[in-house]
C-alpha cells in the first residue's frame, strides 16, 4: 500500500490507541486508519468516552501544533483510489485538516494529528467531523472561545469572568438589551467625564 501523501511505496503495519490496526508511513509518519478498524474501535471507545455530537473543546483554544508539510496536499485513498475528503480541525492556532475516504471510511492523519485529535477529544468522532453541521458548530464554538480569549486579554481574568458571567445571566432575559445599553452608555460617559 502506497502512502497517499509522500508516495512512499510501502506503509508498515502497526497499532494505534492500544488495539486499532493501522498502516503508517516510515517516511512522513502519517497514519492510515482503515474504515472498518476505526468503526470497531470507535464502538468500543465511544461507550466509555461518551461525547455528544457537537464539538466541545473551547477550553483548548490555541493549541500549538505545526502541521505536516504534506497537510495541504490532496490525496487518494490508498485502498480504493478515491479522493480523500478534508475536514478542518478547529481550536488550533494554525489550521490543519484530516482526510477521510467517503467510500471505504478510511482516515488519514498526517504526522501528529491523531495526538491533537485525542487532546481535543475528537478522536472518537472523526466521522462526524466531516458533516457540515459539525463544522458549523465548531466554527461557532471557536469564535466564542476567541471572543473569551480577547476579553481576558483586554480586561484581565477577573473582570472578564464577571462580564462572561453577566452575559450568561442576561442571555435569556427579555430585557438584556437594556443592560447592555446601560453598560455602553456608562462607559462612554466615563470616557468623556461628563
Amino acid at each position: 500500500m502506497e502512502c497517499p501523501k509522500c508516495k512512499h511505496p510501502n506503509l508498515d503495519g502497526g497499532t494505534l490507541a492500544g488495539s486499532m490496526s493501522v498502516q503508517w508511513c516510515p517516511n512522513c509518519y502519517g497514519i492510515w486508519i482503515p474504515g472498518k478498524e476505526y468503526e470497531a474501535w470507535q464502538k468500543e471507545h465511544s461507550q466509555w468516552y461518551n461525547k455528544s455530537q457537537k464539538p466541545d473543546a473551547t477550553g483548548t483554544l490555541g493549541i500549538e501544533f505545526t502541521p505536516s508539510p504534506y497537510d495541504s496536499k490532496a490525496a487518494l485513498c490508498p485502498e480504493d483510489g478515491h479522493y480523500l475528503s478534508r475536514a478542518k480541525v478547529p481550536f488550533s492556532r494554525v489550521p490543519f485538516y484530516i482526510e477521510r475516504c467517503m467510500l471505504c471510511g478510511g482516515i488519514w492523519c498526517d504526522n501528529g494529528e491523531w495526538d491533537i485529535l485525542e487532546s481535543l477529544g475528537f478522536h472518537t468522532e472523526i466521522d462526524k467531523m466531516f458533516s457540515p453541521n459539525w463544522q458549523a458548530k465548531a466554527r461557532v464554538q471557536e469564535l466564542a472561545a476567541r471572543e473569551r480569549q480577547v476579553l481576558t486579554e483586554k480586561l484581565g481574568p477577573d473582570i472578564a469572568g464577571y462580564v462572561l458571567e453577566l452575559a450568561e445571566v442576561l442571555a435569556d432575559h427579555p430585557h438584556a438589551d437594556c443592560a447592555a445599553t446601560y453598560i455602553l452608555r456608562r462607559a462612554e460617559l466615563k470616557r468623556k467625564e461628563i
